[in-house]
């Protein structure tokens, strides 16, 4: 079974023009294959998920993303062994392609990786300590993180407290808007993520803004901010 989705999205392919080339693992996100993979999804992000954008709305991609989720839960061994391959190759393919090769493991989901350990290692991104990690995360108390994974925190309409915690701590904070984006916000400077997905490359201390895309621009929870 295939794990990963190299620039499978406009936002990734976006990074080859800044040389780089995204690889992201997407499972089913919350609890749709009856395991929890996002312990802090609140209502407004399960309803504005981008689960099923784009390709996600075939009900064999559907179908694929429940069975890499399940793989993960019921045979870890048997899975991790097949991401660090899939890793390995997505390296030489960058390589070949003359692009640098970076990983996006929470697609669709918030497990923390920098815990799950692999061929002695105690996470991937210490198995592969050259190589550019990152994700999106409502997990504000994330700690000990490898220097090569990037987090940046993501804002729901009920995490304020924890966002600004996760922002104290030196994450950045994504956030989602409808209208016209605003120049500042929780005290901090916005800058555009939708210009690109390469989170790692933001300059600390920012709000990353994105704009309400697909089921977000009618949310009524309160998880997109006006601006």
């Amino acid at each position: 079974m295939k794990l990963l989705n190299i620039d499978a999205n406009a936002k990734t392919v976006k990074g080859q023009g800044r040389g780089y080339m995204t690889a992201i693992l997407y499972l089913a996100p919350a609890d749709e294959s009856g395991y929890e993979v996002c312990p802090m999804a609140s209502k407004g992000c399960r309803k504005a998920c981008l689960n099923k954008a784009g390709m996600g709305a075939f009900s064999n991609v559907q179908a694929a993303r429940i069975a890499k989720t399940k793989w993960y839960f019921e045979d870890r061994p048997a899975f991790m062994a097949q991401l660090v391959k899939e890793i390995r190759a997505g390296i030489r393919y960058a390589q070949k392609m003359g692009l640098i090769p970076v990983f996006r493991l929470n697609g669709t989901s918030d497990i923390r990786w920098e815990s799950v350990g692999v061929d002695g290692a105690r996470n991937v991104m210490e198995l592969f300590p050259d190589v550019q990690f990152y994700d999106y995360t409502k997990l504000s108390n994330r700690k000990d993180l490898p220097a090569n994974y990037k987090l940046t925190f993501s804002l729901a309409e009920n995490n304020d407290l924890q966002a600004f915690a996760a922002a104290s701590a030196g994450l950045n904070v994504a956030a989602v808007f409808k209208g016209k984006l605003p120049e500042t916000f929780m005290g901090r400077t916005v800058i555009n993520g939708d210009d690109s997905d390469l989170r790692f490359l933001d300059p600390v201390g920012v709000v990353v803004a994105l704009k309400a895309k697909g089921k977000a621009k009618r949310d009524t929870t309160g998880f997109v901010r006006a601006a």
